[in-house]
């Protein structure tokens, strides 16, 4: 799962981030900050862990104000 800021709202950590790698001398025109989560989780099949996986996105990890964020189900390995 990826979470990300939706446009328009500010991404301090980003900002630093550019601005300290611009300091040591690197082109950087700017700096997005997202988290990923790799969760493994267990169901019966694919359309129930989608279906969790959107849940846990909404109920925890994101905040539908300020971020957007995706997923990929994938069966383990």
């Amino acid at each position: 799962m990826e979470i990300s800021l939706k446009p328009g709202h500010s991404d301090p950590e980003g900002e630093t981030t550019a601005r300290s790698l611009r300091e040591l001398a690197y082109p950087v025109k700017s700096v997005t900050i997202s988290k990923l989560y790799v969760i493994l989780l267990e169901d019966d099949s694919k359309k129930n862990a989608e279906r969790k996986a959107e849940e846990i996105c909404k109920r925890l990890l994101a905040n539908p104000t300020k971020d957007n964020y995706s997923y990929k189900v994938e069966k383990a390995q």
